[in-house]
């Protein structure tokens, strides 16, 4: 434990963090945008490892399309901490969690801009027990199509200026 004290006078103790447990796992692409201003609040950097998954339009199922978290089984990790800038039906973060967990992982936080309300409470199901879920803002149910609504788009078109492509 570390004692400091607060800019304005009040001592605090704290466990300072090992960044050598800790993996970033951006679901790919969305949240590659949330990558670099996750590590800067870090104390160290730490890996990243991605998952490429994606919502199949008809279904709304996710689809595995790339993983390079190291060998299942052998996590290089004790925290994995899961960036999506959006949670919408929950399922894309659902299997994002069952895969870290079959890796190994100990802990599982998931950093989200926005989420939809039923989208957040079935990722919350997933692994209760191992993941905590940290969302900045929460809007009422989704569309047909399984987009946030009022929502803010797709956010990996708005990032990379690929709307309408």
């Amino acid at each position: 434990m570390i004692q400091d004290v607060t800019p304005i006078g009040f001592e605090y103790t704290f466990e300072a963090i090992d960044c050598s447990k800790i993996t970033l796992v951006p679901i790919l692409r969305s949240g590659l945008g949330m990558v670099e201003a996750v590590q800067t609040i870090l104390p160290d950097p730490v890996s990243v490892h991605h998952l490429g998954l994606f919502r199949e339009k008809m279904t709304l199922q996710p689809v595995e399309y790339y993983n390079n978290l190291p060998q299942s089984g052998h996590a290089v990790a004790k925290l994995a901490i899961i960036v999506d800038p959006i949670i919408a039906t929950g399922q894309t973060c659902q299997a994002a969690i069952q895969s870290l967990k079959e890796w190994g992982v100990e802990k599982i936080i998931v950093l989200s801009v926005l989420g939809a309300i039923p989208g957040v409470t079935r990722a919350a199901e997933e692994w209760s027990e191992g993941t905590e879920l940290w969302v900045g803002g929460l809007d009422d149910g989704l569309t047909d199509s399984g987009m946030i609504k009022p929502g803010l788009g797709d956010i990996g078109d708005r990032l990379y200026l690929t709307i309408g492509k």
